[in-house]
């Protein structure tokens, strides 16, 4: 082995470059952060060649005193802390120190500045060296330019690893579109070869904050999307929440900002993937923009080198908070909520309808009131199942159809007053159900809006009645960490109102004396591992309410009417009821749509109506 050694300066900041800056791209976010930190109202971006010959920001910010110039370019040193207790609760986006002098030991940079108040501009240049900055006067309004060229000029073997020119604009694009939407009170503006890619005014309210949406997301979203803003308990989270029918194949819109920061956490993914659960089409991936505002000292944002991810204090309180508030929202959403036809471009999709209410009206000749014996078939459960009985009784409650009669919609009818679904015309080849409402005309397919109805019951009737546990003829031992059977020990409460009890026989050892019995024929070992690991990682834990609520899934497809079934209009406005009063009534419990609006502009486009 060679002798210790102090690294040279120029090594050592090359080594914390390989950290830091990975492609232009992540030049572009330490930049833009700096410029954000400073408080600029308008950030204009220069970018030649994906980055690679040329990336300039330059913005109104408060600008750094000509004698802190050649010192920002050092290591360590930063405007934004100067002590641990700034360090335990950091309100910047930048704060390490490290980004301008990473960037400037890898490319040739300038930095020019003037701060408020200065009667001159200063500016200070580098080119990969051993950090000998050479300062100048010149001419610059308030604020900061930093010019970077020829990235990775002295670092050839990671020139090497770039990807091509569109490749590396595309995310330095992406970078851009993230902080625009961090931060709608600043304007942006990015160029590429001379060419303007978008311009981004400063948005001031609800209104010009949804247009910055649409633009960097789409119109489409904006049109598919649900406003959400929610406090508890000191946090706050706001923003726009895609409809489950418009998922994607791909999680690539997707924007989580905590404290105005983009971060990618494990903890967020789960609870958004657990609330979307009940409606996404499987391989779907949700959309969103959403903001988490929270006390900067219960998050840690020094626990990842580019700062994506972050630490929360109560990683379990804030998980339930996101859950339970996108769950709330996606259940609450009504058939009468949705924009109007006549101001969408494009066809508008339902999102899941208004929280489910008492005692339901059902359709006997639907077989509601029939299916206690023939799901027992189709599942397999023996008639001693726990809640079977609760959810039979419950459902043969639902008997009794509504008194509604077959009607169109009177031509001087107000829109007020006919239901969000309209009123049956039709039955088409016995799939689906043609309403009219105040709108224009409704398509419905029956037996997945019924999928839905009788599965949302099915879940209304278990959750009243619980699960109840069954004890096993013989116990199984399970071998698990220390750290897991402490885990079972402290959530014992937790398992047995889910139907299982755990004993702890040894320091690395538990006992499954009893199991749900609705889910009797799940792998009991496995599953309380998955939920061992889940509480281990997230604090929380939904696997046993999953395996429940699949079950009632395929219950509920049995039981739904099928294709080619004939209903009379009575039977059909009765569905329409109740699709308007069930929760997530807008999609399946496989994700599909079970319903779709066509307006009278629509119908006009189709047949060049006013042309």
């Amino acid at each position: 082995m060679a002798r210790i050694q102090l690294l040279s300066p120029r090594l050592a900041n090359q080594i914390a470059a390989g950290e830091v800056v990975e492609r232009p791209a992540s030049v572009i976010k330490e930049l833009l952060e700096n410029s954000l930190d400073a408080g600029a109202q308008r950030v204009d971006i220069d970018v030649e060649q994906g980055g690679v010959k040329l990336l300039r920001v330059r913005d109104d910010g408060c600008g750094i005193q000509q004698d802190d110039l050649s010192l920002a370019l050092s290591r360590h040193a930063t405007s934004k802390i100067r002590d641990l207790d700034d360090l335990e609760r950091v309100a910047t986006l930048g704060f390490r120190g490290e980004a301008l002098a990473s960037v400037s030991s890898v490319s040739r940079l300038t930095l020019t500045s003037c701060s408020e108040g200065a009667d001159q501009a200063w500016q200070v240049e580098t080119e990969g060296r051993d950090m000998a900055p050479l300062l100048q006067p010149a001419a610059h309004p308030r604020g900061t330019t930093v010019e970077v060229r020829d990235l990775f000029f002295n670092t050839p073997a990671r020139r090497k690893f770039l990807r091509t020119e569109k490749t590396e604009f595309s995310h330095l694009e992406e970078v851009v579109k993230r902080l625009a939407l961090s931060r709608f009170d600043v304007a942006f503006n990015l160029r590429h070869n001379g060419r303007s890619v978008f311009s981004l005014r400063s948005a001031q309210g609800e209104l010009e904050a949804r247009r910055r949406v649409a633009s960097v997301c789409g119109p489409a979203f904006v049109e598919q999307s649900r406003f959400i803003d929610n406090e508890r308990a000191g946090l706050r989270l706001w923003g726009w929440v895609g409809l489950p029918t418009f998922s994607r194949s791909q999680a690539d819109l997707q924007y989580f900002f905590v404290n105005g920061r983009m971060i990618r956490d494990k903890l967020v993914v789960h609870a958004v993937r657990q609330a979307y659960r009940d409606v996404l089409f499987n391989g779907r991936h949700p959309t969103f923009v959403l903001y988490l505002e929270v006390d900067p000292a219960v998050v840690d944002v020094n626990v990842h080198p580019t700062k994506h991810e972050v630490r929360f204090r109560d990683g379990r309180m804030v998980h339930d908070f996101l859950f339970s508030t996108l769950h709330r929202a996606l259940a609450d959403q009504r058939p009468g909520d949705q924009s109007q036809p006549e101001q969408a471009e494009t066809l508008t999709q339902p999102a899941a309808v208004g929280q489910a209410a008492g005692i339901f009206s059902g359709q006997t000749s639907m077989g509601l009131n029939e299916p206690a014996a023939s799901w027992q078939a189709d599942t397999g459960y023996r008639p001693e199942r726990p809640s079977a009985g609760a959810v039979a009784g419950t459902l043969a409650a639902y008997s009794g159809l509504y008194a509604d009669t077959g009607k169109t919609v009177p031509a001087d009818t107000s829109a007020d007053d006919v239901p969000p679904m309209g009123y049956a015309l039709a039955q088409l080849h016995g799939v689906y159900i043609l309403a009219e409402n105040a709108h224009g005309l409704v398509v419905v397919d029956m037996h997945a809006a019924h999928e839905r109805i009788t599965y949302e019951r099915l879940k209304l009737a278990m959750d009243q009645e619980g699960l109840r546990g069954q004890p096993l003829l013989v116990p199984e031992s399970l071998a698990v960490s220390q750290r897991e059977a402490d885990c079972a020990e402290e959530h014992a409460e937790w398992f047995a109102r889910l139907g299982f009890e755990l004993q702890r026989m040894g320091p690395e050892t538990l006992t499954i004396r009893q199991t749900p019995a609705l889910l009797r024929q799940a792998d009991a070992e496995q599953l309380v591992r998955d939920v061992l690991s889940d509480l281990l990682e997230y604090g929380t834990s939904d696997r046993i309410l999953a395996h429940r609520n699949e079950l009632l899934g395929t219950m509920a497809c049995h039981g739904a009417i099928r294709a080619n079934r004939r209903l009379t209009l009575a039977e059909m406005n009765a569905l329409l009821r109740d699709m308007e009063q069930t929760e997530r009534s807008g999609q399946c419990n496989h994700g599909r749509p079970t319903w779709t609006q066509l307006g009278m502009q629509d119908l006009d486009r189709l047949f060049l109506r006013g042309r």
